[in-house]
């Protein structure tokens, strides 16, 4: 469990949150520039040192104001990753990840050399300086070179918003290893919703220094009550395992939790088994009061309608609807919601497009 208490005040800024959060997985700080994630995360890591401040990481107390504790940054079992990599110019790869290992004795590390190489896909870089890498190679020795550190908590602020769009899609894959092969808690710093959504279990939304919610992904996604819901890229994130791999057309199909219900998504193949997160944005959810047959849309799910409210956009309304356990939100027009007497409790059917599901 990580614990953390902070209040501190600048000029025209104040941070005050109360966070209990998971011990493990990865949690998101999400909100938008100056809601105060990198504040949280710098008082986290003993960068700021908050006016009144409590942080406990599992059983180690890292500060509390009350007691005349704090840690120094560098007697923190941590490791942070910025925005960029701040390698070492003149030091090879593996110098640079040499660095990071060296600042642990032998006897109290958890990961060595050759895990961290082949999780973050870099053992053919060894040899060259950071001036002859990309900038998704260069952040992934960057998050190599904190692994090596055997951190108890790795705190990870914007790692891909300095690089394009085919970088990011390039590193997101070895940021789900960590997810998926480290038993080391992440905090992790973003204003992506798509980018969390891929990454996070349990998420904080922050704003003006406060925290809006805390919760897991799901659920908090689904939320009409939250900003989260108002933007374009709304939408929630589905958890499920893969029951089956169409070759010929390259579709999986993926069970939902819980439910015997399925959705197809185009993909590459995976053994039946494997978990597979996706999200499904609002936008492309249509809702139909019959099952609707040959038709090119491949999803269509038995849902029930929870509840409603007004979208940014005056003439759409979000819808929050259940399948059989799992929360989704469309966002139709008023006019079909009036058209179809869209209401609380009411039996519809949800259809998804194949390739609309992100995964």
């Amino acid at each position: 469990m990580i614990h953390t208490r902070l209040k501190l005040n600048y000029s025209g800024f104040a941070l005050d949150v109360d966070l209990q959060l998971p011990g493990r997985g990865v949690t998101a700080l999400y909100g938008h520039s100056g809601s105060g994630k990198t504040t949280c995360l710098r008082c986290i890591a003993g960068l700021e040192r908050a006016d009144q401040g409590f942080v406990q990481v599992n059983d180690e107390v890292w500060q509390d104001s009350e007691q005349q504790i704090f840690v120094a940054p560098h007697k923190r079992a941590l490791g942070y990753v910025f925005q960029e990599a701040s390698l070492f110019p003149h030091l090879s790869v593996l110098a640079n990840l040499e660095f990071g290992l060296k600042r642990i004795p032998k006897q109290q590390r958890r990961v060595d050399m050759a895990h961290a190489t082949e999780l973050l896909g870099i053992g053919h870089l060894l040899d060259r300086h950071p001036q002859h890498l990309s900038g998704g190679e260069r952040q992934r020795v960057g998050i190599a070179r904190a692994l090596l550190t055997s951190p108890k908590l790795l705190l990870m602020d914007e790692p891909l918003a300095a690089l394009d769009a085919k970088r990011k899609s390039e590193i997101l894959p070895y940021l789900q290893r960590l997810h998926d092969e480290l038993d080391i808690p992440v905090l992790y710093v973003s204003h992506s919703q798509d980018e969390v959504a891929q990454l996070a279990d349990h998420i904080v939304l922050l704003s003006e220094g406060r925290a809006l919610a805390s919760g897991p992904i799901g659920q908090t996604l689904a939320r009409l009550d939250l900003p989260l819901a108002m933007g374009s890229d709304a939408g929630v994130v589905i958890e499920g395992r893969v029951s089956s791999y169409d070759g010929e057309y390259q579709l999986l199909t993926l069970q939902l939790p819980d439910t015997a219900l399925t959705i197809r998504v185009a993909h590459t193949p995976m053994v039946p088994g494997q978990a597979l997160r996706c999200k499904v944005q609002a936008r492309d959810i249509s809702l139909s009061l019959h099952a609707v047959e040959q038709s090119s849309i491949l999803n269509r799910l038995p849902v029930t309608v929870v509840s409603e409210m007004n979208a940014d956009n005056a003439a759409h309304v979000l819808i929050r609807l259940d399948a059989a356990g799992t929360p989704l939100l469309a966002r139709i027009t008023r006019y079909s919601r009036d058209q179809m007497n869209v209401h609380p409790g009411q039996q519809l059917w949800a259809q998804i497009k194949a390739v609309a599901v992100l995964a």
